[in-house]
């Protein structure tokens, strides 16, 4: 990279078409608090935001596929801090020297919007306060008459939101239970052993997983994240369970699972005016005779593979989220395992808090140990983490050792 361009007053960085970083120069590095050592080779998700990840699979990349460039896109990096730095970002896709590179540039947008937000506020100051003067000479006149009828229609009102929030609780407490009764219990035998780990928030969970042996050596594994919390997340995440576990249980082929869950989110919105709710999902059909493992990822967090000698493979989104676009095509990967691999499958929940590299570091540090400590392991980081950063998202982790 020439001096120029290293030193330019704005971010500049290329990517490969697998989207790995190829090049930096040393602004972005500053902006970033990274050396070029710590991110050449890394998937640009290692410096895109959570929320940036998403937007990424899900529009950057199919639009710059298509249009070739991408012009003023404000996404969110993220710093060796973990500092969230909003940026606009502009890029082309071009060939050079036989292969495919995207070249990107980036403007930070911080003291921008820091400036925008302090003229919204005192805009929506000065105009709550004119209106509340206003307002004020207008009804105080009537203010003493009219809080007292409210004064009793408040009171009759709190009686019965409070009979409403104890029945709804009673409710909701009792659909928990039975969300949780449709997890399935842990499999071990002479081929493999599956373990799982569920910790729902306060309300009700838009999570799901299951693992079913299907004959004398095939075992599916399917986790979902719904859209959302509360009731309507999971009545579809219930919905769906119903569907999967009848697939799965009947060996249907992985793309079939996920083609028809994918079309059974569609229909449940299709004559409503209702939003549609979508939901990420990684389906794995293992085989253990064949030692082969099929497998689609939908929007889902990466799913771990680490084999007996150590070395880590992670199987990516290759799809975007169930119930976004209709009549969307399904692509089974398949790779292959050696004996004494381990599995882990997890969703954002899990991911958020610990870490994609913290979950790889346990993996290898207990790869020799049983599946269980592990699992207590990882538990006990995210209750470590929870002390210092309280979340509210579900925690589903599903681990699998392939004997």
């Amino acid at each position: 990279m020439n001096e120029q361009l290293n030193e330019a007053p704005c971010g500049y960085f290329t990517l490969s078409e697998e989207d790995a970083i190829l090049s930096v120069n040393q602004t972005l590095l500053s902006i970033l608090g990274y050396n070029l050592d710590q991110l050449n080779g890394q998937p640009i998700n290692f410096i895109l935001s959570a929320s940036a990840i998403l937007f990424h699979q899900l529009y950057l990349v199919p639009l710059i596929k298509l249009e070739n460039h991408i012009e003023e896109i404000y996404i969110s990096l993220k710093s060796v801090d973990d500092e969230e730095i909003p940026v606009l970002l502009n890029a082309v896709r071009r060939e050079r020297d036989g292969r495919t590179l995207i070249e990107c540039v980036v403007i930070p947008m911080r003291k921008r919007n820091e400036l925008e937000n302090e003229l919204l506020i005192a805009k929506k100051e000065a105009v709550t306060a004119l209106n509340a003067r206003n307002k004020a000479y207008s009804d105080l006149e009537n203010a003493h008459e009219t809080m007292k009828v409210q004064k009793d229609k408040l009171i009759e009102l709190n009686k019965k939101n409070e009979k409403y929030k104890v029945d709804t609780e009673r409710e909701m407490d009792l659909a928990k239970k039975i969300q949780e009764t449709l997890l399935p219990v842990p499999i071990i035998n002479e081929h493999v052993e599956i373990q799982a780990y569920y910790k729902g928030s306060n309300q009700l969970s838009g999570d799901l997983y299951g693992f079913y042996q299907i004959d004398a050596q095939r075992y599916g594994l399917i986790l979902l994240d719904v859209m959302g919390h509360g009731l309507s997340s999971a009545l579809i995440t219930m919905s769906l369970q119903s569907i999967f576990q009848r697939l799965i249980i009947k060996g249907s082929e992985v793309k079939t699972v996920m083609k028809e869950l994918d079309d059974h989110l569609h229909s449940l919105f299709k004559n409503t005016s209702e939003t549609g709710h979508y939901c990420t999902a990684v389906y794995l059909l293992i085989d253990t005779d064949k030692r082969e493992i099929n497998y689609i990822n939908a929007g889902h967090p990466s799913v771990l593979l680490q084999d007996m000698n150590g070395k880590q493979y992670q199987m990516r989104s290759n799809r975007p989220p169930l119930g976004m676009f209709e009549d969307m095509s399904f692509k089974t990967n398949t790779l292959t395992y050696n004996k004494g691999s381990k599995l882990c499958l997890y969703t954002d929940g899990v991911e958020e808090p610990l870490g994609s590299d913290r979950l790889c570091s346990l993996l290898k540090t207990y790869s020799a140990a049983p599946l269980s400590t592990l699992k207590e392991e990882i538990i006990q980081s995210l209750r470590n983490k929870e002390d210092t950063d309280p979340r509210k998202d579900d925690q589903s982790l599903i681990l699998v050792n392939l004997k």
